[in-house]
């Protein structure tokens, strides 16, 4: 089954779309490679209002917010989670209104040892060229070329820290609207998603995008919890799913189902490559990928990393001590 992709929406920035009777979104002038068109804060309810992921530190977004709600009152302000793009809009938008700040922790920390064992050395095969990245750069638009050198740096909000932490089960209410709370990790270990009761559907974040698949990048994120929270899904009726970036997506159902397809299809090439012999990630990307543009390659290979990371935890795949990104994976016999 391949991912039904939905793709189609005007960001029309500084302007706010009314999206259903109870769901008004606002994006944010922030595309780029992770972003898609920009961020999409979403306004639930009317009157007492609640706003889901206010988006990165952008003075115009969040004065588009705030004039989307003008006349109503602000109660709520939730963070699916704590990437640059996500959440650090809250605090302005909380200074403006007073309203508390939710989610489910401040932006996780890893060891040092973790990260060395992530960072890699040997990939000098999958860097993209100098020319690569020019023809990239030429090709974003101005608001994400400014952002490109910094995107990977630290992609984390470090100065978030919630007046509320909210969990898995948790009920936020307002006088309009009831939101759900489901933790839901992978893509990082403090993401949440919020099934909608009034309208039976869920704002998916990050954990589920309309445009492309989530990036689970180890150590912050996990493919075992990914998978995991994916299958949380498939016990749910949403309606429509309403991710972060892009529009809505229909048929939730099926497209949840398409994307746990599409990563066990992963984890079975990357088994037939290695019953081939011990193969490393760059290995791995080179022939696991050799239709995929080569400027995308570093990318495929921390995802082919977090497959191997999660197969290894499986005892499908065993290397010498803990998964690092410049391992040598094989099966296990």
């Amino acid at each position: 089954m391949s991912i039904p992709y939905v793709t189609e929406i005007d960001p029309r920035y500084g302007e706010v779309a009314q999206v259903t009777p109870g769901i008004r979104r606002v994006i944010a002038n922030n595309p780029g490679r992770f972003t898609f068109t920009g961020t999409g804060t979403y306004i639930v309810g009317r009157g007492q209002v609640a706003v889901i992921d206010p988006g990165p530190e952008d003075d115009d977004h969040v004065a588009a917010i705030l004039s989307a709600v003008s006349g109503e009152e602000i109660t709520h302000i939730i963070a699916t989670h704590t990437h640059r793009d996500h959440s650090p809009a809250s605090r302005a938008l909380q200074t403006a209104t007073g309203a508390p700040i939710l989610g489910f922790s401040s932006h996780p920390t890893v060891s040092s040892e973790e990260a060395f064992r992530a960072k890699p050395t040997t990939w000098d095969v999958l860097y993209p060229t100098k020319e690569e990245l020019e023809e990239l750069r030429k090709s974003m638009p101005s608001a994400a070329k400014e952002d490109s050198e910094h995107e990977q740096d630290e992609p984390g909000d470090m100065a978030f820290s919630p007046d509320i932490e909210i969990g898995h089960g948790d009920v936020i209410a307002g006088g309009t609207w009831t939101l759900e709370v489901l933790h839901t990790p992978g893509h990082i270990s403090n993401h949440l998603c919020f099934g909608y009761k009034e309208e039976q559907s869920l704002f998916s974040g990050d954990h589920v995008m309309g445009w492309s698949t989530s990036v689970i990048p180890e150590p912050e994120g996990s493919m075992n919890e990914y998978m995991k929270s994916l299958n949380l899904l498939l016990e749910r009726e949403d309606k429509y799913f309403y991710p972060t970036h892009g529009p809505r997506i229909p048929n939730p159902i099926e497209f949840t189902t398409a994307l746990i397809e599409h990563r066990m299809n992963r984890e079975n090439q990357i088994t037939e490559c290695l019953k081939l012999g011990a193969r490393t990630i760059p290995q791995l990307v080179t022939e696991m990928y050799i239709e995929t543009p080569h400027i995308l390659h570093m990318a495929a290979g921390q995802s082919v990393f977090s497959h191997l990371v999660h197969m290894v935890e499986k005892n499908i795949v065993r290397t010498d001590g803990p998964p690092s990104a410049d391992g040598v994976f094989e099966l296990v016999r």
